[in-house]
């Protein structure tokens, strides 16, 4: 079997396949995903097999308005003025989840992540389908994730039969995480930063406990890592080739890049530009291993 690729123009066989249980690729405005309707536990443990992706590790429930969050999720105050102001937009916020979720989208945790994706296709798939879709990136657990539909198909071609192309991602890094339990913890860096969402708040914003609950995708296992081992460069003296100099939308093209050539090594310029980006510093140390 070969994934058929369908244009974004044209949504109802990716929408009745969803309905049946089956696991479709289709784009954010972060990564690409791989979605099942959230209910579906079936649909759900597919996208595990498909990625090779720990049990443990909970998925992200993307929605297309906010009586589909109440549906799943217990709702504050914090939670309406974040949505407000950030969505659509790169920003999970976790909360204690409602009975209906199944366990294995929370990894048997009490809270699920929720977001509402900016880009249009992913809205009206999700509309169409009209529940929220789950969906961790469309890639093989550990590799560096997938900013255009060729990136999904490089991993996962043939293991899922339907996939919708959205062009390039405009933001090409994952979501921002935030947890309200009830306090704000900023789980996950992203395009929106801990001052950003402090600031909507009116309150400060603390770090995940070192030995907390895994409440966030990518907070647990070698991730977002290329093939080659990742070195990263904080001076002039330390640059070998292949060098990478990477911004949050090149960084992971980058990485895929070099796995194709089957270098062993990668250096990466960490500038004081990058040094400065909280969320493209936190995937270049996961993806070096330095943090896990």
């Amino acid at each position: 079997m070969k994934t058929e690729v369908l244009a974004g123009a044209d949504l109802r066989r990716a929408v009745e396949a969803l309905k049946n249980g089956e696991p479709v690729i289709f784009p954010t405005e972060t990564v690409y995903g791989l979605a099942a309707p959230i209910f579906h536990k079936e649909a759900v443990k597919k996208i595990f097999t498909i990625k090779g992706r720990p049990q443990d590790n909970p998925l992200i429930a993307h929605i297309s308005s906010l009586e589909e969050a109440e549906g799943i999720g217990e709702i504050s105050d914090a939670f309406l003025k974040l949505a407000e102001a950030f969505w659509p937009g790169p920003l999970s916020i976790v909360v204690r989840k409602k009975r209906a979720v199944p366990e294995i989208v929370s990894a048997g945790l009490p809270t699920i992540a929720i977001r509402m994706p900016s880009h249009p296709i992913a809205r009206s798939l999700i509309e169409e389908v009209g529940v929220p879709l789950v969906a961790p990136s469309a890639n093989l657990s550990g590799k560096p994730s997938p900013t255009c539909l060729a990136d999904c198909l490089e991993d996962l071609d043939g293991k899922v039969r339907l996939a919708v192309d959205g062009g390039e991602c405009e933001v090409g890094i994952e979501s921002t995480v935030i947890g309200l339990l009830p306090e704000p913890v900023y789980l996950r860096p992203g395009a929106i930063t801990k001052e950003a969402i402090e600031k909507v708040l009116g309150q400060t914003v603390s770090d995940p406990l070192p030995n907390g609950p895994i409440l966030s995708p990518g907070m647990k296992y070698r991730h977002y890592a290329p093939k080659a081992k990742v070195h990263l460069c904080f001076r002039k003296e330390e640059w070998r080739e292949p060098l990478i100099q990477p911004n949050a939308k090149t960084l992971y093209a980058l990485l895929r890049d070099a796995d194709r050539k089957n270098v062993s090594d990668i250096y990466v310029d960490c500038n004081e530009q990058i040094q400065k980006d909280a969320a493209i510093m936190n995937r270049l140390l996961r993806a070096s291993g330095q943090i896990h």
